[in-house]
């Protein structure tokens, strides 16, 4: 499975006044099993760009491949796109209408013409899947606590079981707590299934924590792609676009300034801290 993006521009309501290029020349190839950060200032494009992905917006120019596949050929099944390339919007949790979490989750499957059957042994696994209680599947969904209706939204989609899982802003809302449930269920989803998953957030420490590439957009044009590492030592770049670093990066380049020994390339505060004991180690052995 990959995806590969050549060059797609878009422009909002060409020929108006309000004419605007929320796309220029981007490219880029998501590959299998990646796990991806999109970041950017409000307006950057991110929404726009993930929107391509699954054929909802159609680009102006350029192009999009699934598979191999110009997914704007003429004669492209652009349904079988969307059940492989799943897309969650934000607060998706809104969308939720059935009348049971079990009838809310079937109906993805049941509207891709499977059987009774198949449509609810996807809708087991979708639920086993986002780690849900199985005394809440025949509950009213708006029973259920925020981060319990996220886990149902998600697994509405990944019941019609895509490669491809985006993401967008999946903690907006949520407190801490349920903000580290839902990304340690994602996390477990991709390592246990292998799906490609893209994460659109605005916090970067979650994007530091989980993610294994980053893409930064910036008014349209793919600033950056690279490893969370390569990214954020860009920390001052991505301040004047209106981003900032985790806080661990700006900590530990301030104690370097300071003297230490310590590695600036470390994202998480459990990397921080091991580089500093190691370094408060090597000290203590010199002396």
């Amino acid at each position: 499975m990959s995806i590969i993006v050549d060059k797609i521009n878009y422009i909002y309501e060409i020929g108006t006044g309000f004419e605007r290029q929320a796309l220029k020349d981007v490219s880029c190839v998501i590959e299998k099993n990646e796990f991806i950060g999109l970041i950017g200032h409000t307006g950057s494009g991110k929404s726009t760009f993930i929107q391509h992905l699954n054929g909802l917006i159609r680009a102006t120019s350029g192009n999009i491949f699934y598979e191999g596949q110009d997914i704007y050929d003429k004669d492209y099944d652009m349904r079988k796109l969307r059940s492989k390339v799943g897309l969650v919007f934000q607060y998706p949790e809104h969308q939720l209408f059935e009348t049971d979490i079990f009838k809310d989750v079937c109906f993805g499957p049941k509207n891709l013409g499977l059987s009774k059957m198949d449509t609810e042994l996807r809708a087991f696994e979708a639920l086993r899947l986002v780690g849900l209680d199985e005394n809440l599947y025949y509950q009213s969904p708006f029973d259920l606590s925020g981060g319990q209706k996220r886990r149902v939204a998600i697994a509405g989609v990944l019941a019609m079981k895509p490669d491809v899982l985006i993401l967008d802003e999946p903690t907006a809302g949520l407190d801490p707590k349920g903000r580290e449930e839902i990304l340690g269920c994602v996390q477990h989803l991709r390592e246990e299934t292998g799906i490609t998953v893209i994460l659109v957030s605005h916090s970067m420490e979650d994007v530091a924590r989980y993610v294994n590439r980053i893409m930064v957009m910036n008014d349209g044009i793919l600033m950056y792609d690279d490893t969370p590492a390569n990214v954020f030592a860009h920390y001052k770049e991505l301040e004047q676009i209106g981003l900032a670093a985790p806080n661990v990066t700006y900590i530990m380049n301030d104690m370097k300034k300071a003297g230490w020994n310590v590695d600036t390339s470390v994202l998480t505060v459990e990397q921080a801290r091991d580089s500093i004991l190691s370094c408060i180690d090597q000290n203590v052995y010199r002396k």
